[in-house]
């Protein structure tokens, strides 16, 4: 399990626990559309999440630096907005397949689940 802060009213100062694989798969899905550096793909997250997740960057970059080494993203030099050196990552042919595999699978498991309790 890997935490990650929440944010919200019934959630304040609590952390949520990640399934294994969920920021991987949270990773690969930010990059899908375009190349980021990592304060960028934390900030996206984010955003969509509505700040309910708040990726650390002690969690952010290892599975960043995982998921590079298994070859579903490819890193970069480049220049960050705010005019600093940063490394941009981006989806390899490998990682866009890896990412519709998690995400199928990640349909399945949340709709087995949502089944379960919405009848037990």
């Amino acid at each position: 399990m890997l935490p990650v802060e929440a944010k919200g009213k019934l959630m304040a100062d609590k952390r949520i626990d990640l399934p294994q694989g969920t920021l991987d798969l949270l990773i690969l899905k930010t990059l899908a559309l375009e190349p980021q550096h990592g304060c960028a793909i934390s900030d996206r997250i984010g955003q969509i999440s509505k700040d309910v997740l708040c990726i650390k960057q002690g969690s952010l970059y290892p599975a960043l630096h995982r998921i590079e080494r298994r070859g579903w993203i490819k890193a970069k030099w480049g220049t960050s907005g705010n005019n600093r050196r940063a490394k941009y990552y981006e989806l390899t042919k490998s990682g866009r397949k890896q990412l519709e595999a998690e995400e199928s699978a990640w349909r399945k498991l949340t709709s087995a689940v949502g089944q379960i309790l919405e009848t037990a």
